[in-house]
């Protein structure tokens, strides 16, 4: 029996407990061992030990009969596989007698793994103008409530071949807890809080920047010119809760921040409109939103629609005149309760925009694999042109299937499996180059 990596988790591996399977994958062991009898095997290519996914269904435990090279690359096992159960800090999955079998043609890489990331420099080559289109990368978060400092970003975009991050700050932080398993509003912000502690998490964005020599722009020339030799931040914030619906605040934002990208809501249904994680108090878009967007468009500030509800979006859509973007979420055929993931129709409202979806590596499997293929069912919903990558790095509760800005090349191969130069290229930030140019227009 072939096991394919997306079988882990499912019924299809569950049940092949005691059964002799093969599988592909890159080993990894010890810090310093070249060869074992002992080690994992995972679905993606990694450099070191220390960056062994934390999800079980991204790692096998390996037993061979005999020591392996460990070096030479991708390999093709056979074992027998056994499902582990109740033992405390073990892999799920455990191959037993492992030996290696024949060679791994690519033919054969592709059927273990369809849109897994081939090591070919060509297909991985990270094209010029990427953009994280939302992202806390830095530490922005923690080192905005002083709990920790500020870390390189600019290294890791340089080596991953990355431009540009959307650099967002969180306008409602003070008052989001974790409450069964989700982000909600713990409490009502006092006066001015909010207010005054953006002003603060927009400071630290000026600080990385600076501190990292990370341009900050604040133009369609700016963010056309940019290079991942000298990455740039564009500034955001997650949530217009700073507004406190005054207006005027967008506009000190723009000058005095250089804010260039703003998503109207994040956690807490606020005054702009409703959010896709709590009951809906507003139906949708507030004429205060309506009012912020109706600015946005002439000061010349992305919208986003991130968190909002179905509702809300169709009332942007048809109060906006520039696109609109939704910057990272994920798609759904069937919403389950207070789900950020969006229906296929929740698309095709921004796309009808022109607009962008941002799809995030929020994953079951996390494997740059798992984070490609969320790209592609997108793209197959509303289109190549409407489609890009927001990877919330630093803000995720869970694992992310791109936990460094280094392994883009490794999603830039994954795409390349389907897409060629100019659609890559288009998904990697081409998409949000245009509706950033037409929104600062």
């Amino acid at each position: 029996m072939r096991l394919r990596w997306r079988d882990l988790g499912m019924p299809r591996a569950d049940r092949s407990h005691g059964v002799t399977v093969e599988v592909i994958g890159w080993p990894t062991a010890a810090w310093g061992v070249s060869r074992s009898d002992h080690f994992l095997l995972m679905a993606e290519a990694n450099c070191c030990a220390g960056c062994v996914p934390a999800n079980p269904l991204a790692v096998i435990e390996v037993q061979a009969r005999e020591l392996l090279d460990l070096d030479a690359g991708v390999m093709r096992l056979s074992g027998t596989l056994q499902v582990v159960e109740g033992e405390r800090d073990a892999w799920r999955y455990r191959l037993c007698d492992a030996r290696p079998v024949g060679g791994v043609t690519r033919r054969r890489l592709l059927a273990a793994s369809p849109l897994v990331c081939l090591p070919v420099p060509a297909m991985a080559q990270t094209p010029p103008g990427a953009v994280d289109m939302h992202t806390h990368a830095g530490n922005i978060i923690r080192a905005s409530y002083g709990r920790d400092t500020l870390l390189d970003v600019a290294g890791p975009m340089r080596t991953g071949g990355l431009a540009v991050i959307c650099l967002a700050i969180v306008a409602d932080g003070p008052i989001i807890q974790v409450s069964s398993g989700r982000l909600r509003p713990g409490r009502e912000p006092r006066p001015g809080e909010l207010y005054e502690f953006s002003k603060t998490q927009f400071a630290k964005v000026h600080d990385l920047a600076r501190g990292q020599s990370m341009a900050i722009i604040r133009s369609a020339a700016e963010l056309r010119a940019a290079q991942a030799s000298q990455p740039a931040v564009i500034v955001t914030s997650e949530g217009g809760d700073f507004l406190e619906g005054k207006i005027e605040r967008l506009d000190e934002a723009y000058q005095r921040w250089q804010l260039r990208q703003l998503q109207l809501t994040h956690y807490r249904p606020n005054e702009l409109g409703d959010i896709q994680t709590e009951p809906a108090v507003h139906g949708g878009l507030t004429p205060f939103g309506a009012d912020v967007i109706r600015r946005c468009n002439q000061l010349g500030i992305v919208v986003d629609v991130a968190h909002g509800t179905y509702e809300l979006v169709k009332a942007a859509a048809s109060v906006t005149t520039k696109p609109l973007l939704l910057s990272h979420t994920g798609l759904t055929q069937r919403p389950s309760p207070w789900t950020r993931l969006i229906t296929p129709d929740h698309a095709k409202a921004i796309a009808a925009t022109g607009g962008v979806v941002g799809i995030w590596p929020v994953n079951s499997i996390a494997a740059i694999s798992s984070y490609a293929e969320g790209i592609f069912r997108m793209v197959d919903q509303i289109g190549v042109d409407h489609v890009g990558i927001g990877t919330d790095q630093l803000g995720l509760l869970g694992p992310s299937s791109l936990p460094s800005y280094a392994d883009l090349p490794q999603l830039t191969a994954a795409l390349r499996a389907r897409f060629n130069l100019d659609e890559t290229a288009k998904l990697l930030g081409g998409n949000y180059q245009r509706i950033f140019a037409a929104s600062l227009a």
